[in-house]
């Protein structure tokens, strides 16, 4: 078990990579009462076409079947699993994203309890046709749902119309049709493939015992036996630099319309310096121009474009990224022209040495304030280490960026064939 301190951060990491590739994060944290643990695989929503474990030639799967494997893990032959944690003490729940899926408990009690029961339902699959059949139903009517929300419409929207053939544009969850043609050997080929123990994390942070805790996973491991398992092979198509369309509205029953306006990233091919540098400096340019307290914020809040809805946000992965920008709207067409316009202004902005210490010293006390949470770390550390990255090591890469990076960013980040728009507006009649 290797042992790392983070003197800055007053952290210390215990790590192993266990016999059958587990990698395995522990973190301390004596003075907390709560406990939380996150059990997660490398697989998302966007791993459609893959070479399945002890096959040669790639397959690909129906839309959706990253989401509908995480539903069903819980649901076991005599009973659900959640129940099991309620009885324990603990609260359970589960995501998946575009690329991974993840399963989390918090407790202040019973922790090896939760810890044996997390890592076991996760490594027990039981899928039955009547329980597949039983959750298309279930999950057909969250589908349907989300598609009535029109926050959700617009999001997906923008995506969509930013990516024209990366599986990104697909919602995580498939559509009513396509979860139709999952099967129960399609969730099995899925699980054997990407749930190995080799495309796994387990983060565990809170009260307990270091020693003690990685025994606890490593007897348990060492009960089961799985198959060997060589690099997974995945493929994805390729992806033109600019947008898939410039323009996409919506027509859904709101009172007013909702208008997003999307930046395709330039993400391909960094290294991960590079690419934590975009990430960061993304973030950072977003809210210094478009917070509440951001100078354009104000302005179009001023001009009556935009009300509290108002909102940003990156979303950044190895193989893809996009920014989304906007919100309600009395005057969509007009906020979508001020933004753009805004935007590609950057390209001439040239923010002085003061002025990004400022932007700098606001994002530190942002990454230190979240790092009291548990569930940050727990889930920021598994996010940045399947890119590579260690967590801890941020701060110090915050702390090295300049008013030099910060200009060389702004003036390569907006080009106009990388900016789409989504729009919700109310239906006609």
């Amino acid at each position: 078990m290797d042992k790392t301190t983070y003197g800055q951060l007053k952290e210390t990491l215990y790590t192993e990579q266990l016999d059958n590739g587990l990698k395995v994060f522990l973190l301390p944290k004596p003075e907390m009462a709560k406990t939380f643990g996150i059990f997660s695989t490398d697989y998302g929503s966007i791993d459609q076409t893959f070479v399945p474990i002890g096959k040669e030639e790639f397959v690909t799967v129906p839309d959706g079947i990253a989401h509908f494997l995480e539903h069903k893990l819980f649901e076991k032959e005599d009973r659900d699993v959640f129940q099991d944690f309620t009885k324990q003490g603990a609260s359970a729940n589960a995501f998946t994203s575009f690329t991974k899926t993840a399963y989390l408990f918090s407790a202040t009690s019973n922790l090896k309890e939760n810890v044996r029961t997390l890592l076991d339902f996760v490594q027990d699959p039981f899928f039955s046709e009547q329980s597949v059949e039983k959750e298309k139903g279930i999950i057909g009517q969250e589908i349907q749902m989300y598609n009535d929300q029109p926050d959700w419409r617009s999001f997906f929207g923008t995506i969509q119309s930013l990516y024209e053939n990366h599986p990104v544009q697909i919602d995580i969850a498939g559509t009513v049709e396509s979860i139709q043609e999952i099967s129960k050997e399609d969730l099995y080929t899925c699980y054997h493939t990407f749930y190995h123990p080799s495309n796994m994390t387990f983060f565990l942070a809170g009260n307990f015992d270091a020693e003690e805790m990685m025994k606890l996973i490593k007897d348990n491991q060492d009960s089961k036996e799985f198959a060997q398992l060589s690099e997974i092979k995945r493929q994805f198509p390729e992806e033109p630099v600019q947008v898939a369309k410039k323009k996409h509205v919506l027509e859904m029953p709101v009172s007013i319309s909702r208008c997003m306006i999307g930046i395709k990233e330039k993400v391909q091919n960094q290294s991960k310096e590079s690419f934590l540098k975009t990430e960061l400096l993304t973030e950072m340019m977003l809210d210094y121009y478009f917070s509440k307290s951001g100078e354009f914020y104000e302005e179009l809040y001023q001009q009556d474009l935009i009300d509290n809805s108002f909102q940003f946000e990156t979303n950044i992965e190895k193989d893809f990224g996009f920014s989304i920008i906007g919100g309600n709207s009395g005057k969509p067409d007009e906020l979508e022209e001020k933004v753009k316009a805004m935007l590609l202004s950057l390209r001439d902005k040239r923010l002085a040495k003061e002025e990004f210490e400022t932007i700098k010293r606001k994002k530190i006390g942002q990454f230190l304030r979240a790092m009291n949470s548990l569930e940050f770390v727990a889930n920021q550390f598994t996010h940045y280490h399947l890119l590579g990255i260690d967590l801890f090591d941020i701060l110090p890469q915050i702390e090295s960026l300049t008013e030099e990076d910060a200009n060389d960013f702004l003036s390569n980040w907006i080009e106009e064939d990388r900016i789409s728009v989504c729009q919700v507006v109310p239906a006609k009649g």
